[in-house]
């Protein structure tokens, strides 16, 4: 017996080793904490519930060093191919599948953002903004964000407005590094962040969850608000009674799937080639609660991608994706209490915001609730026409 009491011992001590091993690498005890902490509970059987799914996307044309020629086929093959393949789906409120593109500055080029807005007055999605900096400087930030919101608007006719007017766009922050959020301090370098966002019109960030990247904040599975701190970094990770709207996607313990039988796998919200979007991933999605409290019924699902390139095409463009909006159908005709709605990043926060302020109504009337798109959408065009 001493012998079984020797090997079982080693197998223990081999997986705490193990599991601390994955703890660090992963980073994950900047989020544990608050997971423990938190409801993770599927809704309850029968009851009436609406998914409000919106992608996100880190849309990097140029990724990985293309060329303006390859640049330009993967968004031709994004223009061609959506509306291709999921112009025939529809949701509880008959429309069909939407994007939400971050386009980042850096890779402005004025054909490719024409070619997005096209498909998007099309009603199949919205441009955002996004951004990839490093050493930067508070007024550097601003004159970039204000230059290309107003390009945005004043050439392509995309982002929204409020109430007064004022363009109004949503964000995120390149490399995950919100707000100066790396430990070493690159791909950033401006702490006031958030107040520089607000200032320029941003209505929410969706930056995160970034996990396992060390900025993982410690906050998770929130819609929440952060103000900034003066001469801090990472104001996001603390939430505020005001501030910039921060959205954010699921992140939980997948125990479905476990790495060497012990360790679960993190389901961190990212659609990629080997995370497809599946009918069982949603129920981890909403496993994680992402809600505002005056609306138990509906479930912010904020999923991000890089779709641009060509390794994601087939997750976000392919069968598998098509196999998903299947799923939604098929489960909605056969649970009458469930419905699904797909979102644009705008729609989404103004749904929570109207959440917020008490709104009892339905999905489709709140979509903009504050604010507006920019967009003349068009009819659809029919499949194989040019673009």
């Amino acid at each position: 017996m001493i012998w079984f009491w020797s090997i079982a011992g080693i197998l223990v001590v081999t997986a705490i080793g193990l599991a601390a091993a994955e703890v660090r690498r992963k980073h994950l005890a900047r989020w544990l904490p608050a997971y423990w902490r938190g409801r993770r509970r599927l809704p309850e059987p029968g009851r009436e519930i609406h998914v409000l799914l919106c992608i996100a996307d880190h849309y990097e044309p140029k990724a990985y060093g293309a060329d303006r020629a390859q640049a330009d086929r993967r968004v031709a093959t994004w223009a061609l191919r959506y509306p291709a393949q999921f112009g025939r789906f529809r949701d509880s409120d008959g429309r069909t599948p939407r994007h939400s593109f971050f386009y980042p500055s850096e890779e402005y080029e004025p054909e490719l953002l024409d070619a997005l807005a096209d498909l998007c007055r099309q009603g199949f999605g919205e441009v955002e903004i996004h951004l990839h900096h490093d050493d930067d400087t508070s007024a550097g930030v601003r004159r970039n964000l204000e230059s290309f919101r107003d390009l945005l608007v004043e050439r392509h006719g995309l982002l929204g407005r409020d109430s007064t007017g004022a363009i109004r766009y949503g964000f995120i922050h390149g490399n995950w590094a919100l707000c100066n959020s790396r430990p070493d301090g690159k791909l950033c370098g401006v702490n006031d962040e958030l107040a520089i966002l607000r200032a320029t019109g941003c209505y929410a960030d969706f930056t995160f969850p970034s996990a396992p990247d060390v900025t993982q904040p410690p906050i998770i599975n929130r819609i929440y608000y952060a103000e900034d701190r003066p001469g801090e970094p990472c104001s996001h990770e603390t939430e505020t009674a005001r501030g910039l709207l921060m959205v954010q996607g699921p992140l939980v313990l997948d125990w479905t799937h476990r790495k060497f039988g012990l360790l679960p796998r993190t389901e961190n919200a990212c659609l990629q080639g080997t995370q497809p979007a599946s009918m069982a991933r949603l129920e981890n999605w909403l496993r994680a609660g992402v809600q505002v409290p005056n609306r138990p019924d509906w479930y912010f699902v904020k999923l991000h991608a890089h779709g641009a390139s060509e390794d994601a095409h087939e997750a976000l463009l392919g069968e598998s994706m098509v196999r998903f909006h299947e799923g939604l159908a098929e489960r909605a005709r056969r649970e009458p209490t469930f419905h699904y709605h797909y979102v644009t990043a705008r729609e989404m926060v103004n749904l929570a915001r109207a959440a917020e302020a008490g709104f009892a109504g339905p999905v489709a009337e709140a979509l903009d609730f504050e604010i507006v798109s920019n967009l003349k959408i068009t009819e659809p065009r029919p499949l194989g026409s040019a673009t």
